[in-house]
């Protein structure tokens, strides 16, 4: 409990009996049971006694009877009074009478209502006469029906307008009656049969059941879950807000609505009436004989008393009504907030708490150090608090961190979408305790803190926060926290977000020796590698070495895997680095084969480094396997070599066949003399030297289908080089070269003649071979017979082809003549211009305007031509 008023006696042991007291401005009005009016002047007085009365008038011929209810209205200059139960109006200067309502003879209540709308008030009034309610508004000095008489159940005891609705009590019930004469029953009046209507609002009510108050709406709805207890039954009630303040037999009571609380007792003799003026908000309690005021003690002083007392909500009610500046107004309000934000997080309502200090935009630093082991301790003692915060642990500890994730989840939101705007100025829960002002600080702290509270409270969270491309985790606590919970995948992530490369892979390789390690193994690291790129090829080249040792071929996928970062690799350093160490030389060949197959790159180094690469790896294997046959026994020329040799040759013929991108010339030299026949001859062909190429093929390999498999592949009509290649073939079978001239090194004798494979040449590949060149190439022993068969071919094949030509010719020449047609039609079709020729569209004539014409005849300039497939009207 707190002092919120002072109760200074106004008027004491007054020889009158007081029925009915009211105010307005420092003027107090005192109606006797004797009929008296008594005006007094009220005001701050500076000498030893702390308000000055002085008896500004005395009517005692105000009434004949007791004055029952007073009613002051300023705003126009009236006293409204209930006396000999008819209600009377009087002017409020000189208190003259004005005039008396007739017609409320037998009067026992009445409530005013005055409304301002813009500049102007309207004033309306219910009189309660027996069991009818007669409703009144002012206007010209008087006042005037609104409406018929409205009947009521019984007869009212108390009585307030409540928007368009009065609300009435009875001996043992309330109703709401609306000006339309519907009643609503509410609810009985309890044990004390006699109701009391506190107005508190234009839309809102307490209305009095034994010790409680119930508060409605202007539809009869409760608007608090909970009513208002008072210690006895109160006899009237009048609210001063935030204070209800209610006349008990023994004393005066004040409470609060929201929250609900006891704030203060005063001890009166026997009170029984009070009045409050809206303006002012003066409060005067009155009893028999004596009158005193409360004084509201200064607001600061009960914001005080209040914060001592943890009454907050309170606090934060009497701080938004001060005079203060709004600014200063402001800051206070904060204060208070985060007082009470601090005071709730102290009793473990940590949701509520939070959601304080997000609304208040308390700096999230000093929240966070509300928790222990959050911010590093030199940090933290730096922090002020109202007090000790609470130790927490267990599960209390888990359900504050929960709350704080949420917290510091929205402020994290917050300062990523306004990362471009300057940092504010976030409150401090202790006014002048320093605040951070960086708004890259605050996001460290934020970060940094979340992933601690996810650590203790679910740590499938950690790593979602630090693949987060804005993550700012403060790196040496992160990696220290991440160390001491063994999250070592995490701390990998961190690495990797921040760049720490080199440690994140010295990381991976200490781990991956270690049996129980999550990251045991070198799956992890080559992962890493391929996400690396091109800028960091030197750390690839170090950390790389080890799984290309132990695990050659998923340590390739470094250098091969289909990643964007992967194929940005610098091929050329790729293949010199697998080439400079032993232990990764063999991985040149697939590295080639991926980049050259798989990636299509048409680097000439690159295809000959691979045809190279093949060589020399068979012909090392060539020695060995020359070596193992049985004496006498000859090697295969052909690529047929058993196993891997003949597998790897396969391979080395066929990129030879396929490649476009090789450079022959300067591979030839490196192929030996004594082998490699078929490739010699793939290289001479490419080289365009066919009869070479064709001589390997027909006298050294001694296989006349490849020899036409290659005249197949080479032969091309429009090409010089290569339109004569079969008649190559043809004279190499049948004057074949010298031993000395075939350009290979064999121990063998001249090559001979091939007559029957010349002739099968010839019969075959007829129309790809010169008729006259191929029979001056024939030796004149051919007999005719022999060539027969071939000659028969070429005939047939020149007949064919004069018969399509004259057809062709024929065909031609019919569309000539349509062409000829069709042009001699349409130049028959003529237009002429003259000067009294009108266009269809615009009605003018053509002139020397352009013109357009539509097939059907009609002609339109051109500019009125606005759509050629449809004709204009004619």
């Amino acid at each position: 409990m707190h002092d919120a008023y002072e109760a200074e006696p106004i008027l004491e042991k007054l020889p009158l009996q007081i029925e009915s007291i009211a105010c307005h401005g420092d003027v107090l009005l005192v109606g006797t049971k004797q009929g008296h009016l008594l005006v007094y002047s009220i005001k701050s007085s500076t000498g030893g006694e702390r308000f000055a009365v002085n008896l500004q008038r005395s009517n005692k011929s105000f009434a004949k009877k007791p004055i029952q209810q007073l009613a002051c209205v300023p705003e126009f200059q009236i006293l409204i009074s209930l006396s000999d139960n008819v209600i009377s109006v009087h002017d409020l200067t000189g208190y003259s009478m004005i005039t008396t309502l007739t017609k409320t003879r037998g009067a026992t209540l009445f409530a005013i209502d005055l409304q301002k709308q813009r500049s102007l008030y309207t004033l309306r009034m219910c009189v309660a006469v027996k069991r009818k309610l007669q409703l009144f508004y002012w206007q010209n000095r008087d006042f005037h029906e609104t409406q018929a008489d409205l009947g009521v159940p019984d007869v009212p005891k108390a009585m307030s307008w409540c928007g368009d609705s009065l609300c009435v009590g009875f001996k043992r019930d309330y109703f709401l009656i609306k000006l339309t004469g519907t009643l609503k029953e509410l609810f009985p009046t309890g044990k004390q049969l006699e109701p009391t209507v506190t107005r508190l609002g234009e839309e809102r009510l307490a209305l009095g059941r034994d010790e409680m108050s119930i508060f409605i709406d202007s539809e009869g709805q409760p608007t608090q879950k909970y009513a208002l207890t008072w210690n006895d039954i109160p006899i009237v009630i009048e609210y001063d807000a935030p204070y209800m303040i209610a006349v008990l037999p023994k004393y005066v009571e004040i409470r609060t609505i929201e929250p609900r609380l006891l704030v203060q007792s005063i001890d009166l003799q026997r009170p029984r009436f009070i009045t409050r003026e809206g303006q002012s908000g003066h409060v005067y309690i009155a009893s028999n004989h004596f009158v005193w005021r409360l004084v509201p003690v200064p607001i600061d002083v009960q914001i005080s008393g209040l914060l001592q007392d943890k009454q907050f909500e309170l606090a934060l009610h009497l701080a938004d009504m001060t005079d203060e500046a709004e600014a200063d107004k402001q800051t206070k309000i904060q204060q208070i907030q985060n007082l009470h934000a601090f005071d709730l997080f102290s009793q473990h309502r940590f949701e509520e708490s939070m959601q304080i200090f997000a609304k208040l935009g308390t700096d999230p630093a000093q929240v966070i150090g509300l928790f222990p082991d959050l911010l590093p301790q030199e940090f933290r003692n730096q922090l002020e608090y109202p007090q000790q915060p609470p130790a927490l642990s267990g599960a209390e500890l888990e359900k504050g961190l929960l709350a704080l994730i949420e917290y510091l989840t929205q402020k994290r939101n917050d300062v990523v979408k306004h990362m471009s705007q300057e940092l504010g100025n976030p409150t401090a829960i202790v006014e002048g305790s320093a605040t951070i002002k960086s708004k890259k600080q605050l996001s460290q702290i934020i970060d940094t803190t979340l992933l601690k509270c996810y650590l203790q409270t679910n740590d499938a969270l950690v790593a979602p926060l630090l693949r987060l491309k804005d993550n700012n985790c403060h790196i040496e606590e992160s990696e220290r926290i991440l160390k001491k919970h063994q999250k070592y995948s995490e701390l990998i992530i961190l690495y990797q977000k921040k760049n720490l490369h080199r440690k994140a892979l010295d990381l991976l390789l200490r781990q991956s020796q270690k049996p129980n390690s999550p990251l045991k193994g070198h799956d992890r690291t080559v992962q890493y590698l391929q996400h690396l790129g091109k800028d960091h090829f030197d750390l690839i080249s170090d950390f790389a070495l080890w799984v290309l040792k132990a695990y050659p071929e998923d340590g390739l996928k470094i250098f091969t895997e289909d990643t964007p970062e992967v194929e940005s690799l610098p091929r050329d350093k790729v293949l010199a680095y697998l080439e400079q160490n032993s232990c990764t030389k063999d991985l040149a060949i697939p590295y080639l084969e991926h980049i050259i197959l798989s990636c299509s790159d048409e680097t000439p180094e690159f295809h000959n480094k691979l045809i190279h690469m093949y060589r020399e790896k068979v012909q090392s294997m060539m020695t060995d396997y020359i070596q193992s046959l049985p004496e006498g026994q000859d090697p295969a020329k052909t690529g047929k070599e058993p196993g891997e040799l003949g597998e790897l040759r396969s391979k080395l013929l066929y990129f030879l066949e396929i490649s476009q991108h090789y450079v022959p010339e300067r591979l030839l030299t490196y192929f030996p003399f004594d082998a490699f026949f078929e490739e010699r001859a793939l290289l001479l062909g490419r080289l365009g030297r066919h009869e070479q190429a064709l001589a390997i093929y027909a006298h050294i390999l001694k296989d006349t289908k490849m020899a036409e498999d290659y005249c197949r592949r080479t032969y091309d009509p429009n090409r010089e080089g290569n339109k004569n290649v079969y008649l190559c073939l043809l004279r190499m079978y049948i004057n074949p070269p010298d031993a000395s001239t075939l350009g290979v090194m064999v121990n063998a004798e001249s090559p001979k003649p091939n007559t029957e494979a010349a002739l099968a040449v010839l019969e075959q590949h007829f129309d790809k071979i010169d008729t006259a060149k191929a029979l001056d190439l024939l030796p004149s022993s051919i007999q005719v017979r022999n060539v027969c068969k071939f000659l028969e071919c070429v005939l047939d094949d020149r007949t064919t082809r004069k018969r399509n030509n004259q057809i062709l010719k024929s065909l031609l020449y019919s569309e000539h003549l349509q062409v000829q047609e069709q042009r001699i039609y349409y130049q028959s079709n003529k237009c002429i211009i003259s000067e009294e020729k009108m266009c269809r569209v615009c009605k003018k004539k053509i002139g020397n305007s352009a013109f357009a014409r539509y097939p059907n005849g009609v002609i339109v300039h051109y500019y009125c031509c606005k759509d050629r497939n449809v004709c204009p009207d004619v």
